[in-house]
């Protein structure tokens, strides 16, 4: 076996981490994130949220099975970089047709192999998400780090527009035609609109820039927010999108960036996390049923209510917004993260998770069967005075 090209690994705070190159030949940069899960490589190098991040797996041994035609979660690798520490000789999946180091090559994604993945994991822990250079072409690992500092931050972030469709497109409804949904498309995952499609749902997806007008010119029952990367805070276009819906008592539905979209509307705020969470093994605790979801992640951002702070308990109440009540819906048990929201007064629900399960455990998929039975009660409960303004909650609305 010829012997790999030296690579180095250099983190912001100077922490240096010696490998081989995997994949393509070159440099890059990014935030350093890790991911837990020990499945779904594909469904994670091709997830757009994961765009201008460098991926760390935690998994000792990645590319096992190769890769196929079926698993991307878009149509490409949005990873900036990867880092393995175990990758496999030879990719071994009835369902393969490649191999995963030269998928990486062929879309020039920079990697590095051989990394003690254990203790970059640790050390991101330890000191939070930082930012990050790979390089198989720079030796000195002084001259990369003054380029990783120079490199962008995940924090103020503005990225939907990067990785957002460029024309609508349509994903039909299998079977009976029951509903039409908008998917506002901040960088959207495959299984979402196919999820829907099993529940009779056509879904139209629009791009990031597009207007509420635009949404419901399609016939749309429903809105949902899709998944996608960057910092929430810097999107006021979905923000003031989402606010109108909620006016027009429009059903809304919103996953992950989605969810914090729909929380800022609602009136909260949102904050980075240390080194967030990815992975497929994260337990949330439902609360309208009690019961513990075995649940997929991938967000560094998240949903800020009242009354909690790092770490604490997030209370079991009713908070008041311009739209109505709002309940925190779900919570995560590792470390009391708000994982869902849930309006009392108008149709709408968030969860800051990935029920479409691309990969990683089904547990949450009854939450895509919510919004619909949220889009039938919304059709049985129509009043006559469509579009009015909402006037619960605080007077500004």
């Amino acid at each position: 076996m010829a012997k790999r090209r030296p690579a180095i690994l250099v983190l912001e705070d100077g922490r240096t981490f010696p490998g081989e190159a995997y994949g393509s030949v070159g440099e890059t940069f990014g935030e350093a994130v890790f991911n837990t899960g020990m499945t779904g490589y594909q469904e994670t190098l091709t997830d757009p949220s994961y765009h201008r991040q460098v991926v760390v797996q935690t998994a000792p041994h990645i590319g096992n099975t190769g890769v196929n035609g079926e698993d991307d979660e878009s149509g490409r690798i949005w990873v900036a970089g990867y880092v393995v520490r175990d990758p496999a000789r030879i990719g071994s999946n009835w369902r393969a047709t490649g191999g995963l180091e030269d998928r990486l090559a062929t879309e020039g994604v920079v990697g590095i192999s051989g990394v003690d993945t254990r203790a970059l994991t640790r050390h991101l822990r330890e000191r939070g998400a930082m930012r990050v250079g790979i390089s198989s072409v720079e030796k000195d690992p002084q001259s990369l780090l003054a380029r990783v500092r120079q490199a962008p931050q995940m924090t103020g972030a503005d990225l939907s527009a990067e990785v957002t469709t460029a024309e609508p497109y349509v994903v039909e409804a299998l079977g009976e035609h029951r509903f039409t949904v908008a998917a506002l498309d901040l960088g959207i995952k495959r299984n979402v609109p196919r999820r829907l499609a099993t529940r009779g749902v056509t879904t139209h997806v629009l791009p990031a820039s597009s207007t509420i007008e635009q949404l419901l010119a399609t016939g749309a029952d429903a809105i949902f927010l899709s998944p996608g990367p960057g910092d929430p805070a810097t999107a006021d276009g979905p923000v003031a999108l989402a606010r109108e819906a909620l006016r027009r008592e429009v059903p809304l539905f919103g996953i992950c960036f989605g969810s914090q979209i729909l929380g800022r509307a609602l009136g909260f705020g949102t904050y980075k996390l240390g080194y967030g969470h990815r992975g497929i093994n994260q337990p949330v605790l439902d609360r309208a049923t009690g019961k513990v979801e075995v649940t997929s992640h991938n967000h560094g951002f998240a949903v800020e209510v009242p009354g909690a702070g790092a770490g604490a308990v997030v209370p079991d109440q009713v908070i008041d917004t311009d739209f109505g009540g709002v309940r925190v819906s779900h919570v995560c048990l590792n470390d009391n993260v708000v994982e869902g929201l849930r309006a009392v007064d108008v149709p709408a629900f968030t969860v800051q998770y990935h029920p479409e399960a691309a990969a990683g455990p089904h547990d949450a998929d009854y939450l895509f069967d919510r919004f619909a039975e949220l889009i039938e009660g919304r059709a049985l409960d129509r009043r006559p005075s469509e579009g009015r303004t909402h006037s619960k909650g605080r007077s500004n609305a």
